[in-house]
């Protein structure tokens, strides 16, 4: 499914909010835990290829518990082909599902979507997390879309400080990590991420005070090899926004043209 066609330092995002779901691509699940809003508690994997998973007899699924997610995080669970998984709260509420509950999982992990919303009171889950090539194809389902902006925002910066590092994106020294984007500046693209848009780190330009990540509408795509393809020839266009970080304030904002 993937080609080689990848676009580096671009992440692509489109929310549904009716069905409270976010497409994208070029956010990675490690990069996804990492900067979540609260720490992931435990995983009930549905698809995966993760070789140390605990097993619940009940479902005949595996999962992983809190104290081990540095494990899975540190995977590579992108080479796994589909990794789906929902968080729940405590084993016992995942020895409580239904033949019913249980199907519905497995039916979402194969078809990547749900047949009814995919939060479920016995797990309290905050996430359906369905990817394919993870970083490639991810399909996430929010119970609280405040989780996403928090994600987005800080994975964001955390890309920017890891691309800069020694002679990186700009070929300057390594600075201090970049202060994570506030939701409330993520928040003022709300139109544009339900239109699907892509955040462009690899045309970022930076002059002495200020760094401007650019932000082009693209539209809404279920295949990434047509998204990354439409990104080569939209990037060539104006920016439909820009997210600005002043050096001096060390304080991002939002531009919209």
């Amino acid at each position: 499914m993937k080609a080689n066609n990848q676009v580096k330092d671009i992440i692509y995002v489109h929310k549904n909010p009716d069905r409270h779901y976010v497409v994208s691509y070029g956010i990675h699940f490690n990069e996804f835990a990492m900067n979540a809003r609260k720490p992931l508690k435990n995983l009930l994997l549905i698809k995966h290829q993760y070789e140390h998973g605990a097993f619940n007899i009940h479902t005949h699924m595996e999962y992983v518990e809190k104290d081990e997610m540095k494990k899975i995080i540190d995977d590579g669970v992108q080479s796994y082909g589909d990794f789906c998984w929902i968080d729940f709260e405590e084993e016992v509420g995942v020895d409580e599902l239904n033949g019913q509950e249980i199907a519905e999982l497995l039916y979402m992990g194969h078809i990547k979507q749900p047949l009814n919303p995919p939060f479920y009171s016995k797990l309290n889950n905050r996430y359906a997390y369905l990817s394919h090539d993870d970083g490639w194809f991810n399909k996430v389902y929010y119970r609280d879309f405040e989780d996403f902006y928090h994600m987005l925002g800080a994975t964001l910066s955390s890309k920017l400080s890891t691309m800069k590092s020694g002679k990186g994106l700009f070929g300057m020294k390594k600075e201090k990590p970049y202060p994570v984007i506030g939701k409330e500046v993520i928040h003022s693209f709300q139109d544009k991420l339900k239109e699907g848009m892509v955040i462009s780190l690899e045309k970022a330009v930076l002059t002495r005070g200020k760094i401007e990540i650019p932000i082009w509408v693209i539209g809404d795509y279920y295949d990434m090899d047509e998204m990354t393809e439409d990104y080569k020839q939209i990037r060539k266009l104006p920016a439909n926004g820009l997210l600005s970080y002043d050096r001096k304030t060390k304080s991002w904002s939002a531009l919209l043209k």
